[in-house]
Parts: structure tokens; sequence; C-alpha cells
């Protein structure tokens, strides 16, 4: 909807209850902004797995008459948005296999850095593959497992596999917790009654009325049944590198992460950019949604008034079609609206979470100055966005990354704004409890913890090629990279 990164997927399941789908359902709406591609939902009433799957948001997947045919008191759902593989629902989440060790479904949230390897090995040796996910690659290693029983199984998988994971794996009679080593993703434990509940974020534990009880660990494989938890950690330990870029925009606000608040995260990451890079104005107005928090943090700490000078319409659909250029910023302004009794001849501070190509914050910038500001100044609550993310995060290339790109100077004048100021990488990391030594910071360093496959990584070295031309002042969206001087834009 905005120029921002893609979110994820999310993840749910549930044992040990008798509306165990009705609640995953509801558990995926309160996930819906982590993947809006498709969703699924597969359940197990102790000797049979039923599942259903569908493109579209939560309520387009799933009507009551699906619901009502998903019996069972175990349930595992996924909202998807795809980082590896195609928008298809043959890509689609949960994967429901019947194997040698039993019948095994799987919702993930990540990306397996070695999947495209594993891939050929299993190929060469007879594997049919019916998808293109990265997740296939797991069940295969799965049914193949010499290992004996599910559990043992599962880990021999597991220990196969390199990359940000955090898997929610259901078997006939258990739903099984995985996080990667590193514990890139979050996973959370509730729970609800005599019901154990596992999902990505604690918000959808809120909606269903479970208690938090804590986060799966790195490296933790958490088995829960109606027996109760039993916990292993078979995996070699590892630098924790959990994503920033989840208290930054992606969770949220109501929710728990990483064992954090991500409201009181992002209110904070707002008062380190205010007294970093103070701005003489009149009032702030964040950017809605994502950029809320940060703009509370902000006011409070400049003594500037925060006012609401950009509403947001929140019934725009997924297929909205665009008018070729009958009005100037349409798809923006369809979406904001400025008020201008709040902007005209004020100097105002628009504060956002993060500028990504740059493309819409310049609209909104243009927008703004036309409902009457008499000055804008951007204020931006984590460090310029210089690389792209392999571990479960849709991004774009490198050359498309305005922070990778552009100087401050050349950035401030494609937005049109009369300054703009990023947060530090310090002042990102003072933000968050355990710093830089807890969190995966390669969207802004291009340091990455861990290797992922020259072919993917080969654009990260490759020359970029500017535009020799200055961004018009004529309202075109001409980009910031020659698309077509540039091999690997587009």
């Amino acid at each position: 909807m905005f120029d921002k990164f893609h979110e994820e997927c999310g993840v749910f399941g549930i044992v040990g209850h008798a509306e165990a789908a009705n609640l995953t359902y509801l558990g995926l709406y309160a996930l819906q902004h982590r993947g809006q591609e498709s969703a699924g939902i597969a359940v197990s009433d102790g000797a049979r797995m039923r599942h259903h799957k569908a493109m579209g948001h939560v309520n387009e997947a799933f009507d009551e008459d699906a619901l009502t045919k998903l019996v069972g008191t175990l349930a595992i759902g996924h909202v998807r948005y795809s980082t590896a593989g195609e928008s298809k629902l043959l890509n689609a989440q949960p994967i429901v296999v019947d194997s040698v060790h039993g019948q095994f479904a799987i919702c993930h949230n990540g990306n397996l850095v070695n999947a495209g390897e594993l891939r050929d090995t299993l190929v060469r040796e007879g594997a049919i593959f019916q998808t293109n996910s990265d997740t296939e690659a797991l069940v295969h290693l799965y049914a193949r497992s010499r290992e004996s029983g599910s559990e043992a199984a599962i880990v021999d998988a597991i220990s196969q596999v390199r990359g940000a994971f955090s898997f929610v794996i259901m078997t006939k009679d258990r739903i099984i917790g995985v996080r990667d080593p590193h514990g890139f993703r979050p996973l959370a434990l509730g729970q609800l009654g005599d019901a154990w509940v596992m999902c990505s974020e604690t918000c959808a534990l809120d909606l269903i009325g479970a208690t938090y009880v804590r986060d799966v660990e790195p490296g933790e494989v958490l088995i829960a049944s109606t027996e109760g938890l039993k916990s292993i950690k078979p995996f070699a330990q590892a630098p924790q590198s959990q994503c920033v870029f989840e208290h930054v925009y992606f969770a949220r606000p109501d929710s728990y992460v990483f064992g954090e608040s991500v409201n009181e995260v992002r209110t904070s990451l707002g008062r380190r950019l205010a007294g970093e890079s103070p701005a003489d104005a009149d009032v702030v107005v964040p950017i809605p949604d994502s950029g809320m928090c940060a703009a509370v943090g902000f006011a409070e700490a400049s003594g500037l008034p925060m006012r609401m000078g950009l509403i947001r319409n929140h019934y725009v659909g997924r297929t909205f079609i665009e008018p070729q250029q009958s009005i100037r910023h349409f798809g923006v302004r369809v979406k904001l609206n400025p008020v201008r009794s709040i902007i005209e001849g004020k100097r105002v501070v628009l504060v956002d979470d993060s500028i990504v190509r740059g493309t819409t914050s310049r609209k909104i910038v243009r927008m703004v100055r036309s409902a009457g500001a008499r000055e804008v100044h951007m204020r931006i609550s984590c460090p310029p966005t210089i690389s792209p993310c392999f571990y479960g995060v849709d991004t774009p290339k490198r050359s498309e990354l305005i922070g990778a790109t552009h100087s401050l100077e050349e950035i401030r004048k494609y937005l049109d704004a009369d300054s703009i100021a990023y947060l530090s990488l310090d002042g990102l990391a003072s933000g968050v409890r355990g710093g830089r030594a807890k969190y995966c910071t390669s969207c802004y360093t291009g340091e990455y913890p861990v290797e992922f496959p020259r072919d993917e990584a080969a654009y990260l070295q490759l020359a970029l090629k500017l535009n020799p031309e200055q961004p018009s002042d004529d309202g075109s969206d001409r980009p910031l990279v020659d698309l077509e001087r540039d091999p690997v834009a587009g």
C-alpha cells in the first residue's frame, strides 16, 4: 500500500481446545498485517488431518462452511506474504503431507537461505516438488529422515537448513514450535485454560483471551500436547540476531516481541530521534499508521504538539484501480489526505518509521506543501536502509534503495523537504534491550550474520549507475536509478 518493506508471514498454533479451528481463524485475523496474499488452517482430531487454504485475506479465505469442516482439537494456521516462491495457491501454507513418520503439517515464517541448494540435491535424488516455496525442502528432509519417530525426524530435518525460521508444526497429537538458533523471527507461547498456543505476536493471544507465558527461545524445539510442554535444545548455540525491523515497522504496536513492548520501543526511538535531530517547527505530524508511535515520542521529547495532520483511508482494497494521470498523485491521495486547518501556515515535522525507495515519501511531502505548510521537515526513526534482507523480508534490490544510492542531501532534494534526518544506528541500538549484540541490523549495515548463496548476493556487489538527471519537479516518478542502464534494477 505504501513504499515499505513488505511483511513476512504470520504463524499460529493451538493444541487441546475444542474450538481449535475457530481460535486459529481469530489468531490469523490478528496477524493479518504480516501477510495478505493467502491464508490457511490445518486441524487434527488425533487420527486425521484436514486443511483449507485460499488466496486473499483471512475473511476472504474462510467462510462458515469451511470452518465447520475443520474439526479437531489441534490446529495451525498461516498468513503469507511471499519472500520465497510465487504468490500462488500452490505455495499457500500450511503444507500438509503424509509420510513414513505419519501426517505432518507445517507453517513457516522466515527464509531458508540454503533452500535452493537443498532442492537441487533432493531433486537429483528423485524428490518431486509440488511448490516453489523454500519450506517444501524441509518437508522432504523430514519425510526422508531415517530417525525413529516424528520428533527426532523433525530435529534431523531442521538441523540441515540454514537461515531465519520460526516454524509451527503439527503432528496428529501435538504442536511443535521451533526458532532458528539466531532467533531472527519471533514466536510466542501462550496458554488458554488447558490449551497451549504458539504465535508470531502476542496480539493474537490478546484477541482469543490467552495469557502470554514466554517466547520460544532461539534454537529451542518446544513440543506442546495435552500432556503438557517438553523443551529440547538440539542445535549448536549461535549469536542472537533478532530482526530489529520487527520493532521498527513489522509488528503491531500492541504486541510484545522479543520480550519488549513494540509501542514502548517505537516511542523511545522517536524520543531519541528528537534528541539527535531536533527541528525548529510548529507541529509534529505522524505518517499513519506506522509513524504514530515514533511521532508521539518525538513530540514528547521536543515539546511540540502532535496533531493528526494526515488522515488515512482504511478502506482502500487490494484491487484498487488507479486512473491514468487523471489526478496528480492520485494513488497516495486516495490513501492519505492532509488536514489543511492543522498544516496551513505551519512548519511541519513529518515523522515516519522508514524510507525505502522514497517515491511515496516524496508525494506525501508535496501533498503537505500543497495543503499550505510553510516548511516540511522529514524525520525517520531508523537509520538509512542500504541493503536487502535475506532472512524472510521482501526487500528491493540495493540499487532501488534510496539510502544506498544517494547522499542525505540528495534524498532531501528528491523528497522536496526543507530538512531530513534519520535516527543513528547507535540511537536505534540503544532503544532495544541488548542493543546490537542481540539484533540483526543487516539492512542498515550490509553485515549479514548467516552466509547466503553467491547467486543471491551477487547484485549487492555490482556497481550502481545513478540517473545523471536530478528528479524533476513536474510530479513525475522518474526512478532514482536509471533502470535502462542498471543491470541489477527492474
